[in-house]
């Protein structure tokens, strides 16, 4: 298995299943508008934010959304020298503790100790075949409620 280095999140919010990168890959607008919309209400001070914003190729790709530019997780492991969270002995720490996303805080707290045990390789392919519907076998993005093949309600995170 080959792995995309962009998709390499020092958060531990793997890329590679991430619904701002589907919605950027396959250029829909309209999914887009809709994550636009619940950043917007879920935290404060984005009223200025745009579609052309969120956009992202990953966390360590050229291409990163506002979200990816601005984090303090990510300044801190490469000011430490780490590729990540997995590496640090005071996980979890404040940046941790203050994430703004409940979903994003659940995952990280349960991604980066598989991480750390397991390696990236076992880490990679874990969060690849979580996010499939167990229904259909549709593939789905992180934090979804329900798949968007078959309607099934999902709980992956």
């Amino acid at each position: 298995m080959e792995i995309n280095q962009k998709f390499l999140s020092p958060c531990g919010l793997y890329c590679g299943v991430c619904s701002v990168y589907y919605a950027t890959r396959d250029n829909n607008q309209k999914f887009m508008e809709k994550l636009l919309n619940f950043y917007q209400h879920a935290m404060t001070d984005l009223d200025n934010l745009t579609v052309e914003d969120l956009q992202c190729e990953g966390c360590l790709s050229e291409k990163t959304s506002f979200f990816c530019q601005a984090c303090s997780i990510k300044d801190c492991t490469r000011k430490k020298g780490y590729s990540g969270c997995h590496e640090c002995d005071d996980f979890p720490c404040q940046f941790i503790e203050n994430f703004p996303i409940p979903v994003g805080k659940k995952v990280v707290l349960r991604s980066i100790p598989y991480r750390k045990k397991w390696g990236t390789q076992k880490w990679v392919r874990d969060e690849e075949v979580r996010y499939i519907c167990p229904d259909c076998g549709n593939k789905v993005f992180r934090g979804v409620k329900r798949c968007n093949k078959c309607k099934v309600e999902l709980d992956l995170d």
